[in-house]
């Protein structure tokens, strides 16, 4: 089968070729019907120690596909089931794991091989998509469940005011499910405005460009101060403008990954009294549940800017290095 491969820091993914996967007695394979390119995949690719991986990894996890085969000990799905994946495998016997929240199994790795025609998983890592979703499109579960967990450790509730710094995919759907848990105002800021108008479908009340008077800006769209600041990116010196911009004993969300260390001030954080939570992966049973069905009422797939097909991944993966118009890109390998 075909797939794009990592094989060093600075060197484009390779298309090439590998066996097709057997499943093993507690997995099935899929054929992979959509994937989606995370923020995180780039990351990946510009430090990859700390992440466990080498030369001939494949990357993707927010994975969707049609089961093709299963293992011996598989029930509950067959051939022709089309699902969307949990990419946190834990042990699955573990106390964590038996309550839906692989994420903080002690034995957790976070797959890949999304970006493949195949690609095989645990049965339980699988959640089949509802009806009238389309195959591909529940690669989108993953990051909507991401997001409704940082919304969730927020405790976003009816009223609130949010602003969210960052709008990449992950920043667009915590408005999308702030809006949703019946935040008052939902104010966007970016660099760019490239993102403004799907901002504002999926959820935002307004969009702020970021600058020296940030937080400024926030408060008069907002009516004042927000009571809760997600930072979205993962750069230096965000975390600090989130604290800045919030209101007195507000919350600040930590989500966007910041590799290498950051830089800020704790005393402003300290007498402003502001709580400061961090929110990684998501629940597997309810928040991964939440996402599938609102997959079903259609507004999260305007997060979608293309559909590419696996001859087209190493040409768009290094395009979106450099910051673009695109917001998610999908894999569709029946597309090369």
């Amino acid at each position: 089968m075909k797939a794009a491969f990592f094989d060093a820091v600075s060197s484009p993914l390779r298309i090439g070729e590998q066996p097709e996967p057997v499943p093993g007695p507690d997995e099935v394979v899929l054929r992979v019907a959509g994937c989606g390119i995370c923020g995180s995949d780039l990351h990946i690719t510009e430090d990859p120690a700390p992440f466990g991986i080498g030369a001939g990894f494949v990357l993707g996890h927010e994975i969707a596909g049609e089961v093709v085969s299963v293992g011996a000990d598989v029930q509950g799905l067959q051939a022709g089931d089309g699902v969307a994946v949990v990419p946190m495998r834990g042990c699955g016997t573990c106390a964590r794991c038996l309550a839906g929240d692989p994420a903080r199994c002690p034995e957790m790795v976070l797959i890949g091989g999304g970006y493949a025609e195949y690609v095989t998983v645990a049965a339980r890592q699988c959640h089949k998509l509802p009806a009238g979703v389309a195959l591909a499109d529940g690669a989108l579960a993953e990051p909507l469940a991401v997001a409704l967990h940082c919304v969730v450790r927020a405790g976003v509730k009816p009223g609130d005011r949010v602003a969210i710094l960052g709008a990449g995919p992950i920043g667009l759907l915590v408005a999308f499910w702030a809006r949703r848990m019946g935040a008052s105002h939902v104010v966007m800021a970016d660099i760019h405005t490239h993102q403004r108008e799907r901002a504002l479908a999926l959820g935002a009340t307004d969009f702020a460009l970021s600058g020296d008077r940030l937080a400024e800006n926030i408060a008069d769209l907002s009516g004042g101060p927000p009571d809760i600041v997600f930072e979205c990116v993962g750069k230096r010196g965000l975390l600090q403008a989130a604290v800045e911009t919030v209101r007195l004993q507000g919350k600040v969300i930590g989500v966007g990954l910041c590799i290498g260390g950051d830089e800020w001030d704790p005393f402003v954080a300290l007498t402003k009294e502001i709580d400061l939570i961090f929110a990684v992966f998501f629940h597997q049973g309810r928040e991964f549940g939440a996402a599938l069905d609102a997959l079903a009422g259609g507004i999260p797939q305007l997060l979608i800017t293309e559909r590419i097909g696996l001859s087209q991944v190493p040409q768009v993966f290094e395009s979106l290095r450099r910051r673009t118009t695109q917001c998610k890109v999908l894999i569709q390998p029946e597309l090369s």
